[in-house]
């Protein structure tokens, strides 16, 4: 028999993860408010290892990229600001594991067999409400994400009891484009992803994501009603305008490669030279990192883990600056609807 009382939740208690959450959006966070949340994160450690090692047992011998990641301290907190009413223990995305897919109906697949699972971790959405495939963003998001809250009989991990995880499902196109959105917030004053900044980026990241669905998985986004080359047209209107693609294509996707310790942080500057660190030990890599957020308190600081360096690399992409997949597909799905080659755009072999 458990005894809850002996249990105790990260942080201390929901409701003092909640009171930290709220000094920080107010701007008078302590250092024991940081303290606690600094606690509350780390103790996501143990239900993102969990979660990653079902998920690498249930597609070994596939293609299927695994990845997983806690979410930046910043991006926390810019949550917190952006969403008034968000509770910071209800916050669902802290713990994230990637699943990247060659196509939809493998994606597809994977995740209903996967909502059979035989476990006691629940999963707490219909499902539906996250399926930013048949439903896509404003933004041109597409994806389907999954939330479940983490739950165990025994005593260990017992105080790990309803903390959350974010599953993402994406095939290798919607990858693309999520990733290069994220790319243009590093690079420009503007964040599409969170429909900040010039709205010129918001608009041709949606339409760019409008071609990729037509041309590489027969589907329409968030503009049906405009025919192929309609979209194309535009979509090349206001590339020209920006200089996107041009952009895109002129950053230097870092060549540092991540070593096999598999627990790497990524630290991008405002110089777009990514820095990696890396580590053996999962509990030293998540020592460093709330260190180097402490030094670091401007970079976008994040920490990873994958088996491999290729599968980092290919999972976080976007902090490589490595958009060239985006391009391809871009400059193809053009070519491929509008059926002729226009005069302003000419796609590279």
């Amino acid at each position: 028999m458990i005894d809850t009382k002996q249990i105790v939740y990260p942080g201390g208690s929901k409701s003092r993860v909640n009171q930290a959450g709220n000094n920080v959006r107010v701007g008078t966070p302590t250092a024991e408010d940081l303290q606690v949340i600094d606690e509350w994160r780390a103790a996501h450690r143990g239900v993102l290892n969990t979660f990653q090692a079902i998920l690498r047992n249930r597609t070994r011998k596939t293609q299927i990229t695994v990845a997983q990641r806690h979410k930046r301290k910043r991006t926390i907190f810019d949550k917190l600001w952006r969403l008034p009413g968000m509770q910071l223990s209800r916050m669902d995305d802290i713990a994230g594991c990637r699943l990247i897919f060659d196509n939809i109906k493998d994606l597809y697949s994977f995740r209903n067999k996967f909502h059979k699972a035989h476990f006691n971790h629940k999963r707490r959405n219909n499902i539906d409400k996250y399926d930013y495939i048949k439903t896509p963003k404003a933004t041109g998001y597409r994806g389907i994400h999954d939330v479940y809250e983490y739950d165990v009989k025994s005593d260990v991990g017992k105080n790990l009891t309803g903390l959350f995880v974010e599953l993402q499902y994406r095939t290798l196109v919607q990858h693309a484009w999520a990733t290069s959105v994220e790319v243009i917030g590093f690079i420009t004053e503007s964040q599409p992803k969170f429909q900040k900044g010039d709205k010129r980026y918001e608009q041709v990241m949606a339409l760019a994501s409008e071609i990729l669905a037509r041309a590489f998985e027969n589907l329409k986004g968030s503009f049906p009603d405009i025919d192929d080359r309609e979209v194309v047209k535009q979509f090349l209107a206001l590339d020209k305008e920006l200089s996107l693609l041009t952009t895109l294509r002129g950053l230097n996707a870092a060549d540092k490669a991540v070593t096999e310790n598999r627990n790497a942080i990524l630290i991008f500057s405002g110089t777009r030279e990514l820095e990696i660190k890396t580590y053996r030990d999962s509990t030293e890599a998540l020592r460093a990192l709330f260190e180097l957020e402490k030094q670091l308190p401007d970079r976008d600081i994040v920490l990873v883990r994958a088996d491999t360096s290729d599968e980092v690399r290919l999972a976080f992409k976007n902090y490589f600056s490595d958009a060239q997949d985006f391009i391809r597909l871009v400059e193809n799905g053009c070519t491929k609807l509008s059926k002729t080659i226009q005069s302003e755009f000419k796609p590279r072999e």
